[in-house]
């Protein structure tokens, strides 16, 4: 039997690679006072008309029998099984699938399941999925489709800009005062995440100067090891992903996919946040 991969909703990953690639999605929740929504079953348009009326909801991640039914059905019929998940740091699905797993083996015992923490979400967690579902078509052993992906994620970067620093500020990711401080000076972080939790790269004025100093910093790394893929992620701001991702084609000359963030991770940076995945040979360091 073959190597089987399931991630989580936050990856974001096409419909059409999922499908391709034979890509298995557990999915995460968003919480509001009157009811808990999959993140795969609304669209970003409708979850920020909601968002408008009811305030920020939370986020939860999927629930155990979830978990252990998506495990399942994969190990039931011989397969190995890798799940690549969103970063420890931003949600506890890594340790309850660690949970589920050892539930699984109890009844499987000869089942080969492994759990990785992507130490990251969004496409950074989407890329890893993919080349590990490459490798699993190619036929290669769970060992090295393991190893594959964990090279492809200290190979990746994200980086990514919100439109305003409220979204922010009430989830809880910076303090009332700094956000307040940006919007008024038109300060803009250019963020990315470190060690599995979202982190600021720099700072500039407005976020036309921060969009090209991201572009900047992946032609950057591009000069330190070639990019292999990359995406343009948007929230609600397509025009600006399309004219984005027209300028890396122009420089890279490779196909560069612009892929919607969902409201799991859209709600702590909110609609017009744009970004930046990529991966490249070898590893660039920061």
């Amino acid at each position: 039997m073959s190597v089987k991969i399931i991630t989580d909703s936050t990856s974001y990953i096409e419909r059409e690679v999922l499908n391709d690639l034979d890509i298995g999605v557990i999915s995460l929740y968003v919480s509001f006072p009157d009811r808990s929504i999959r993140e795969v079953d609304i669209e970003n348009q409708e979850f920020y008309e909601i968002l408008k009326d009811q305030g920020i909801p939370l986020s939860s991640q999927p629930t155990q029998g979830e978990l252990y039914a998506s495990m399942v059905d994969v190990v039931s019929k011989g397969h190995d099984l890798l799940c690549i998940l969103l970063s420890s740091d931003m949600s506890g699905t890594y340790s309850s699938a660690c949970s589920v797993r050892e539930q699984v083996l109890e009844e499987y015992k000869d089942a080969k399941i492994h759990i990785l923490d992507s130490r990251s979400n969004s496409m950074q967690l989407g890329f890893a999925a993919i080349v590990a579902a490459r490798a699993a078509q190619e036929g290669k052993p769970l060992e090295e489709v393991i190893r594959i992906a964990e090279d492809n994620i200290k190979r990746s970067r994200f980086l990514f800009i919100p439109e305003n620093l409220e979204y922010l500020k009430k989830g809880g990711r910076i303090g009332g005062g700094s956000a307040l401080i940006g919007n008024i000076l038109k300060i803009i972080p250019i963020l990315t995440v470190e060690d599995g939790q979202t982190a600021v790269l720099k700072t500039v004025r407005t976020k036309a100067r921060a969009i090209k100093a991201m572009l900047e910093k992946m032609l950057e790394d591009n000069v330190k090891s070639a990019i292999e893929e990359v995406v343009v992620h948007h929230i609600n701001c397509y025009e600006q992903a399309a004219q984005l991702a027209g300028k890396i084609k122009e420089s890279l000359t490779i196909d560069v996919p612009i892929v919607d963030i969902g409201p799991v991770i859209g709600l702590h940076v909110g609609p017009g946040a744009i970004g930046i995945v990529y991966y490249t040979k070898d590893e660039v360091g920061l």
